[in-house]
């Protein structure tokens, strides 16, 4: 019998641990291959490449994301070989069981929950008796004697054994894709926490894998060539000796490998956060936060205890340490939380100043208590995949949409970092907060339909300097917000716009009004002179035709210098801004450097 496991990847990069879990436990009794594509994939395409796999038994991973693309392949694939068994499993098709074997008759099984066990068990029966009543966590139909199909869901599967599953990750066929792909990792199953939007609260208690083991699996992948390792795990920072474990053997064998943990920030304890700053290598770790909401009430809502003063005092800590980035997320659309309550909650969070703030918004998934509760609150929501919502009592759909406009901004600019100098200065000195800025520059884009159009670097530039043309403007016609300088935000936009190439830029997107016989002079005086700017310039040894090849200088009109070391804009010294390029790569820290020299102690000399 042979047997695939597929499923739609929401990126190329993406890998299942759920299809390697299944293959581990069962290759030993089955023929089973294991089928990866992309929900960008077309289905003719996905579709041809199973018929010519010849399987007996095809299974589907499903998950929000995969579950739309997944159904139009099983409809192609039946018509095309009417005898093959399909088999759904995943956390899509795990609650509403019945609904998924009404809504798709081309579908023979289903596996509810934890896996491995189910579908080997399943796979038995195929090749043998097809006593499927026997297979705990299995829903199927049958055909009684009068014709009548029966949908039967059969008792749920005791949660196994995490000591008797076999290693998802020393598939020889892996290894040479490791290095450019991301390898998902689990440590443990289960949650501590009820948060009723979250399948994860379904699950009681947490259990883990083998220590040993899970090291031993992690020092393969990373000796296979693994870049990128997530964990998957709800909240990895739930046993402080473990958590601490684990970290300790990460930094002692990385060998450069970077590893992305979900932890609970508020539990987090000080011990742990003062090992990881004293020994971690800067850049190995990525934290993900779930914050979600900062209003109280909502939290109480949806069964969430969140301390935020000392989620706060987590977060400060990590970024203070300089060594582990910080990935933190919200919900939009939770009980309780209106649009003035979220542009709160948005604010609270940027103020940690986080490297991503990813802005989600509710989805009322199969099982949860948020979606048997919609009705309490005036939910209404997409009625496929992904659930999410279109408004409840307190946030009409009008809201949503504008709260989507802050995420599209916020994604290409803020967690894009591509001008952080100029958007702390907007956030912090420009507009109320920074919630405000994104929704104003948002509903400025969506205006100019911007949505509709793709961009290039320049043009990300270029569309926020009309914005704050038109802003500057409006404020001071009409005398509201705070008071700031376009010069220099349009002095830290060219700073970060430099700063975006990894090489000397071939173009800018202002105007660039040097005179060359100006330029020249200044490109002879930095060559001749290097020691005026700084010792470390004057390390670098570039000649005035190396400069002429390699560096860009622009004037501004403040002191650069001054600002990014006090914060104090002072336009009463002027700046030549040198930015020198060494052609590296974006992970050569060195591909683009910047100098300041002052230009009235310039011109004095």
């Amino acid at each position: 019998m042979k047997v695939v496991l597929a499923t739609l990847n929401a990126k190329f990069i993406h890998t299942s641990l759920a299809l390697r879990c299944l293959k581990a436990y069962s290759e030993k009794d089955f023929d089973i291959d294991i089928a990866e594509y992309t929900i960008k994939d077309p289905a003719m395409n996905i579709v041809a490449d199973l018929y010519a796999r010849n399987a007996d038994v095809v299974g589907f991973s499903c998950y929000i994301w995969n579950i739309e693309e997944t159904i139009t392949v099983i409809d192609m694939l039946r018509k095309i070989k009417p005898g093959i068994k399909i088999v759904l499993g995943g956390p899509e098709v795990s609650y509403d069981t019945p609904f998924w074997l009404e809504r798709l008759p081309q579908v023979d099984y289903i596996v509810v929950g934890e896996g491995e066990e189910t579908f080997h068990h399943l796979l038995t029966e195929l090749s043998s008796t097809c006593k499927f009543h026997l297979v705990f966590g299995l829903a199927y139909r049958k055909e009684h004697q009068d014709g009548r199909i029966e949908i039967i869901v059969n008792p749920p599967r005791p949660k196994l054994d995490l000591a008797t599953l076999p290693s998802p990750h020393r598939f020889a066929e892996d290894v040479p894709r490791l290095a450019s792909r991301v390898v998902y990792f689990e440590t443990s199953r289960g949650c501590p926490f009820s948060c009723q939007f979250c399948l994860s609260s379904i699950e009681v208690g947490v259990r883990y894998f083998d220590m040993e083991r899970t090291k031993s699996d992690i020092l393969y992948l990373i000796d296979a060539g693994a870049k990128l390792i997530k964990f998957v795990d709800r909240t990895f920072n739930i046993k402080r000796d473990y958590a601490l474990e684990i970290f300790q053997f990460l930094i002692e064998n990385h060998r450069g490998c970077v590893f992305q943990f979900e932890i609970t920030a508020d539990i987090m304890r000080p011990e742990v956060l003062d090992y990881l700053a004293e020994h971690a290598p800067p850049g190995i770790f990525r934290f993900e936060i779930g914050v979600q909401s900062t209003n109280d009430l909502t939290n109480e809502a949806v069964q969430r205890r969140q301390n935020f003063t000392k989620l706060t005092r987590t977060v400060m800590k990590v970024k203070e340490s300089g060594k582990i980035d910080q990935h933190l997320d919200l919900i939009a659309g939770l009980p309780h939380e209106n649009y003035d309550s979220f542009r709160k909650t948005f604010n609270d969070v940027f103020e940690l100043r986080p490297e991503e703030l990813q802005l989600g918004f509710l989805k009322m998934l199969r099982g949860t208590g948020m979606r048997l509760d919609a009705e309490k609150h005036g939910y209404i929501y997409m009625d496929r995949a992904p659930y999410e919502i279109l408004g409840n009592d307190i946030m009409p759909f009008s809201d949503i949409v504008r709260i989507k406009r802050v995420e599209d901004v916020l994604e290409k600019y803020w967690n894009a970092h591509r001008m952080d100098h100029a958007l702390l200065y907007l956030v912090e000195r420009a507009f109320p907060s920074a919630f405000d800025y994104f929704q104003q520059f948002g509903d400025f884009w969506e205006g100019r339909g911007w949505q509709k159009i793709g961009h290039q670097l320049e043009d990300l530039f270029s569309r926020l300097w009309s914005f704050l043309s038109v802003e500057h403007s409006r404020k001071q016609a009409t005398e509201d917000g705070k008071e700031w300088s376009l010069d220099v935000v349009l002095g830290l936009m060219k700073l970060d716009y430099f700063l975006q190439h990894n090489y000397k830029p071939r173009k800018v997107w202002w105007d660039f009004t040097m005179d060359k016989q100006v330029l020249g002079s200044w490109m002879q005086r930095l060559a001749e002179r290097p020691q005026d700017v700084s010792e470390q310039f004057a390390a670098l040894g570039l000649t005035e035709k190396e400069l002429q090849k390699h560096a860009v200088i622009e004037q501004l009109p403040f002191n650069l210098k001054k600002y990014l070391a006090e914060g104090v804009v002072s336009t009463e010294e002027e700046t030549l801004l040198i930015v020198i390029y060494s052609g590296g790569g974006k992970s050569d820290v060195r591909a683009a450097q910047f100098y300041t020299l002052p230009l009235i102690q310039a011109r004095q000399a």
